[in-house]
């Protein structure tokens, strides 16, 4: 995963030819941009227009971030024109050590990166003026100098160069002196005191000359310095050095103090003129710091480290100078010898800040250059990278070179790298240096939430609080961001999209699923749910998870019993029992459901009271009640047995059912026990009784209202139209019946009613003739108080039984269906409300007993037809119970205040009497009369 790149210089002919040829094929990728300018050019001003020369447009500067980088940054790019312009103050003599100025720069654009070399070529201007190194000169000459002596003197320095620099001297004007300028052996050039004339010390001893240096700026500008020249006794001989030019080689490691030469003079004078001094004459301030000379041996040693990267070569003159003034000088070269004392440097040049995990494979994140102040091998560097990452180099130009990737990238794995560059000198030992940046990784939408579960199955048990929490899912994304942020939501049901939102919501941000209504295990014992969780990538990524709900049953429903059922009034009905019933023998059998399911829908059946404990037997699970023993001669042919249902929850729920049963081997031989029981009270029958009490006595006032209005109509005409009002109501025995339609309101029957006129043998018969009745209200509304009078006034009226029509069979949409059919113990059949129908009973028995309150029946010794009973309960049912086994209630209507019972018209049709079997069901506690 890493790469290499190497800094060579150029070693031999193949290299040197394949330079020179390379602008010919690719002159796009040698091409250098050059700007020349001057010095001290002020902060801001334009060099060129660079993003021109670049061929970007001004909108590409800021699009591809066009930037200018270099070792110490003097111009920058502006980011609306494009221009280079000037940062900070450009000193050349400051900048460049050599005469020639180039500044080498950089520029840096993105999207996609590039680099482009620039040259800005600084020129001189005449900014600085000649300046000797001292403002006195201090000279002795010897009065015995002959004419034609020089004396050199100190040159002047000026940092500019060309045209700027310093080219001549001035001597002031004088009689002794002249100035001749000679040049050095390195090019440089120093003036040199001429004597014109001989010196008389007794003359004149002291001399003063003005010495200037000019240069050839525009405008020129000038130095100088004070010529002092003492004219001293004669020295004749001046000090001659051992050889004219002094080289030596030192490498640039050696310590301070270390010994590099001595320069050697002689003087073939004695005593006093043939002393000699050694000094340096005309050395830059760098070379004095590093070099120090012993005056009196001209020994030269080191005073400070060197640095081949400073300065390579050093250039001194020295100076021997007698005591009579007389002197020479010799220069001394001294070469600096490279050393692998600089670590190569690695410099980044640019860093993209977004690094997408999709980037493919040569895709540059960074650009960089290395630098080594070596020199050959020294300065030679390879570059290598961090092992086992998916990055590598491509070495560019002029030690330049590009970080690109080399292998798929994922965040998720890694989201960021630590990237370690190495560069390595060839030298003996290897210098290095490493660097290391940080490249961070963009998140791209590439992962898919995950849910930590493949489907969830969760309990609930019903009757739980509306809003609550159920359960909660759970998914994650590892991506990062909006891509990592994931929203939760219900996508399909197998409920009913309307009805979905009314049972469960979900948290679109922390996946809790809230039950929206209270479960009814009853009616919805499970449903599944499909959840999405989606994050908020673009495009976005999903994932589905099915989530099972299954309601758990509670013990919220208690045993309902289908049989025995209540009478319409709300008493019990009896069983008989045959006398001679034997141990084991079954009397009957209680049956109830539980809506519940499971343990709370177990039922198990016991017995709560009894008249005669141990005379029967309840069925734990089976609810058969079966004898016990034979009866007994002490035992009451009456008996009362509650029993209590419970299921098998916790708590468990009962119901209870009363059993009335009687021993008789016939219904006539049960009747007269039946009679005996005083009847309990009954609230609703007493609040009827209220009811039926004040709608007669209503009825009787608007009778005698009738009854008078007419008398006085009577009375005022004796028409026998009036007369023949009333014949036309009455009943007789040739025929004339009086219909009534009580079709209306909730009867589903019709009735006629007739009243007969013989007392001794009063009969109702409520007779079905629809078609015989006339269809109008009118009757039963207007003429109903005729009807009352007519069976008050005529006391002997006699129907004629076979005009009368007979009763239809009942409409059978009043029995029971298929789900209200009693079953066995635990079945789910039956009504959801837990109640039989009994609201047209009421009714029926409300208009019935309107009716009979106006006849005058109210002795009880009047009574209506009996028939015969269809539960067959006396036949002792077993496991085929079916819906024929149900009593028809309708033909046991009772009529409060009146002995009278509805006839059953179709036991009349099949001529069957009113006997009392085993298995007819009565009204416990009425008589009926045979």
């Amino acid at each position: 995963m890493g790469g290499s790149c190497t800094q060579t210089r150029p070693a031999d002919w193949r290299q040197v030819l394949f330079l020179f040829l390379l602008p010919l094929f690719y002159p796009a990728l040698c091409e250098q941009i050059r700007y020349s300018i001057p010095e001290e050019l002020a902060k801001g001003s334009v060099v060129g227009n660079l993003a021109r020369d670049l061929g970007l447009s001004v909108l590409d500067v800021s699009a591809r971030k066009l930037r200018v980088s270099a070792e110490k940054l003097l111009f920058n790019v502006d980011a609306e024109s494009g221009d280079l312009l000037v940062k900070d103050r450009i000193d050349r003599e400051q900048i460049c050590k050599e005469r020639r100025c180039e500044l080498q720069l950089e520029a840096v654009v993105e999207n996609p990166l590039n680099i482009f070399h620039i040259i800005v070529v600084v020129e001189d201007i005449n900014d600085h003026a000649p300046q000797f190194h001292k403002d006195e000169i201090y000279l002795e000459i010897s009065e015995s100098v002959s004419p034609g002596t020089g004396t050199i003197l100190e040159p002047a320095d000026d940092p500019d160069i060309s045209m700027n620099s310093l080219s001549k001297y001035q001597l002031s004007p004088n009689e002794y002196f002249s100035l001749v300028v000679k040049d050095n052996p390195d090019g440089g050039r120093y003036p040199e005191l001429v004597l014109k004339k001989a010196l008389d010390r007794e003359t004149q001893s002291v001399h003063h000359l003005v010495l200037t240096a000019l240069d050839s700026g525009d405008p020129p500008q000038s130095g100088t310095a004070q010529i002092r020249v003492l004219v001293v006794d004669a020295n004749d001989n001046p000090p001659v050095f051992s050889q004219d030019v002094y080289k030596v080689s030192l490498r640039e490691d050696v310590p301070p103090g270390t010994f590099v030469l001595r320069v050697s003079a002689t003087d073939q004078d004695e005593g006093f003129n043939a002393e000699i001094t050694y000094s340096f004459l005309g050395v830059a301030d760098t070379a004095r710091h590093v070099f120090s000379l012993d005056s009196a041996t001209g020994n030269i040693i080191t005073h400070q480290p060197l640095d081949f990267e400073n300065v390579g070569r050093y250039a001194m003159v020295v100076e021997a100078k007698d005591r009579g003034s007389l002197s020479t000088r010799c220069k001394v070269i001294i070469e600096v010898l490279d050393e692998n004392d600089n670590s190569p440097e690695i410099i980044i040049t640019s860093l993209s800040d977004q690094i997408l995990e999709d980037s493919p494979p040569g895709m540059v994140v960074a650009l960089f250059k290395t630098r080594d102040q070596d020199s050959k091998e020294n300065g030679e560097v390879t570059c290598n990278l961090s092992r086992d990452i998916p990055f590598k180099i491509h070495s560019s130009s002029n030690n330049y070179y590009k970080l690109v990737t080399d292998g798929a990238l994922d965040r998720e794995r890694t989201p960021e790298y630590n990237v370690t560059i190495t560069a390595i000198d060839r030298g003996k030992p290897p210098l290095s240096s490493s660097t290391t940046i940080t490249l961070r990784i963009t998140d791209v939408n590439d992962n898919a939430p995950v849910f930590h579960q493949a489907s969830y199955v969760i309990h609930v048990a019903e009757n739980n609080p509306p809003g609550a929490s159920v359960a909660q899912v759970s998914a994650s994304d590892p991506d990062l961001g909006p891509n990592g942020h994931v929203s939760y939501s219900i996508v399909a049901s197998d409920l009913e999209p309307r009805a979905l939102s009314s049972y469960v919501s979900v948290n679109p941000q922390s996946g809790v699923v809230f039950a929206q209504r209270a479960f009814d295990h009853e009616q919805l014992r499970a449903f599944e749910l499909t959840l999405q969780a989606r994050d908020h990538g673009s495009p976005a990524l999903s994932a589905n998870v099915s989530l099972r709900v299954l309601v758990g049953d509670r013990n919220d429903n208690a045993p309902r019993v289908l049989y025995p059922a209540l009478g319409p009034d709300g008493s019990a009905l009896f069983d008989t029992v045959p006398r001679a019933a034997q141990p084991g023998y079954l009397v009957t059998k209680v049956v109830a459901v539980d809506a519940d399911s499971g343990h709370n829908a177990w039922l198990s059946y016991h017995v709560l009271q009894a008249s005669e404990p141990g005379l029967f037997s309840v069925g734990l699970r089976t609810g058969e009640v079966r004898t016990a023993r034979a009866l007994g001669d002490r035992d009451a042919a009456r008996q009362r047995l509650l029993v209590a249902v419970r299921d098998g929850g916790q708590p468990p729920l009962s119901a209870t059912a009363t059993l009335l049963l009687v021993f008789a081997d016939s219904l006539q031989e049960a009747l007269p026990d039946l009679s005996d029981r005083p009847a309990p009270p009954d609230p609703q029958a007493e609040l009827q009784f209220y009811l039926v009490v004040a709608l007669a006595l209503i009825s009787v006032l608007f009778l005698l209202a009738v009854i008078l209005s007419i008398a006085v109509r009577l009375r005022s005409s004796s028409s026998p139209s009036a007369r023949g009002f009333f014949g036309s109501i009455l009943c007789s025995k040739s025929g004339p019946e009086i219909p009534h339609n009580y079709s209306e309101g909730t009867l589903p029957y019709a009735y006629n009613l007739c009243v007969p006129g013989n007392q001794n043998n009063p009969e109702l018969n409520f007779l079905t003739s629809v078609k015989h009745c006339p269809a109008t209200q009118d009757i039963l509304n207007k003429d109903n108080s005729s009807v009352l009078l007519d069976s008050i006034l005529t006391p002997s009226v006699e129907a004629d039984k076979n005009t009368f029509k007979q009763q239809a069979p009942p409409n059978t949409d009043w029995r029971f269906s298929q789900a209200q059919r009693p079953g066995t113990s635990g079945s789910q059949n039956g009504d959801e409300t837990g109640t039989w129908p009994n609201n047209q009973f009421d009714t029926e028995m409300l208009q019935a007993m309107i009716l009979a309150s106006a006849s005058e029946a109210a002795d009880g010794s009047s009574t209506l037809g009996g028939g015969a009973g269809t539960m067959g309960l006396s036949a002792r049912y077993g496991p085929q119970f079916t819906l024929q086994h149900v009593p028809d209630y309708r033909q046991n209507v009772y009529i409060p205040g009146s002995n009278a019972t509805l006839t059953n018209a179709a036991g009349k049709r099949d001529g069957k009497a009113p006997a009392g079997g085993n298995g007819n069901k009565k009204k416990s506690g009425k008589k009926e009369k045979k």
